[in-house]
């Protein structure tokens, strides 16, 4: 059955919370909170069309991945750039090329609305996940992700 990549819905937020849920289970800096989750979500789909971008991997009718970005300005670029926040996969849809094509769709997004870089956070110790994302010409940088709650 096709996997078809397309923009996520309103209708979409229950299936993209429940990949969330699994996805900040195991990265330890995160904790899943279903209705965080479906905030920060419906806020995406809500905002600013050129903002932000919400795409989901749909086969038969059902969201089996997705994938968000958010575009920031960078000062270092002198324009647009984008954050790559959340790509995920269900388990039992992995190695099928589905993430591959989630991340070259997001990719295209950001060549089309003029984005110079993307940048994403993984879990330093998600060696699958950094495995992934070398293979598709994601490089390491020397800067270190710092946070702390106002």
């Amino acid at each position: 059955m096709e996997v078809l990549i397309r923009a996520a819905r309103p209708g979409d937020i229950p299936q993209l919370s429940g990949l969330l849920t699994g996805l900040f289970s195991i990265e330890t800096d995160f904790a899943p909170d279903v209705k965080r989750q479906i905030r920060g979500l419906s806020l995406l789909l809500a905002g600013t069309p050129g903002r932000a971008c919400v795409l989901v991997a749909e086969q038969g009718g059902v969201v089996i991945g997705m994938t968000t970005l958010q575009t920031l300005i960078s000062t270092a670029e002198g324009g647009p750039v984008g954050l790559v926040e959340d790509v995920v996969v269900r388990p039992d849809a992995r190695g099928r090329g589905i993430g591959t094509q989630l991340v070259a769709s997001i990719v295209d997004w950001a060549r089309s609305h003029g984005l110079t870089r993307l940048q994403l956070l993984a879990d330093r110790d998600n060696q699958t996940a950094l495995a992934f994302y070398a293979a598709r010409n994601w490089n390491s940088t020397c800067l270190i992700c710092l946070r702390r709650r106002p």
